[in-house]
C-alpha cells in the first residue's frame, strides 16, 4: 500500500505542476453527485482531488484493502481535447490503475 500512496502523491505533485490543485474544494453541492465520478458535477481533476485521493488515502491510513480499479480510460477520454499537456499526469493514473491489479498482499 505505501506504493499507493507514493503513486497518489506523484499525482498530486503532476495536478500541481499542470496547475490543476485547488487551494479550495468545490461548492457542497458538488460532492452529491450520484454520477460516476461526480461528472455532472466536478472535472475530472476535481474529483481526483477532492475525492478519489482522499477515499484511497483513507483507506491505506486505515489499513484496509484498496479495491481495483482502472480510472485511466475516463481520464484518456476526458483530456483528449485539453489544451495542456496531461501525458505525464495520464501515465502516472496509468501505473495507479496497474498497481491496484498487480499488487501483492505485503505493500
Amino acid at each position: 500500500m505505501k506504493t499507493i500512496s507514493i503513486q497518489l502523491n506523484l499525482i498530486k505533485d503532476e495536478l500541481q505542476n499542470l496547475n490543476l490543485w485547488q487551494p479550495s474544494p468545490p461548492e457542497a453541492e458538488a460532492f452529491l453527485s450520484e454520477q460516476p465520478f461526480a461528472l455532472d458535477t466536478m472535472q475530472p481533476h476535481e474529483w481526483l482531488q477532492w475525492i478519489f485521493i482522499p477515499r484511497i488515502q483513507a483507506l491505506i491510513d486505515a489499513n484496509s484493502e484498496i479495491p481495483k480499479f482502472a480510472l485511466h480510460p475516463y481520464f484518456e477520454e476526458s483530456y483528449k481535447q485539453q489544451e495542456i499537456e496531461v501525458d505525464n499526469l495520464l501515465a502516472l493514473i496509468k501505473q495507479l490503475d496497474e498497481l491496484t491489479t498487480t499488487r501483492s498482499t505485503d505493500e
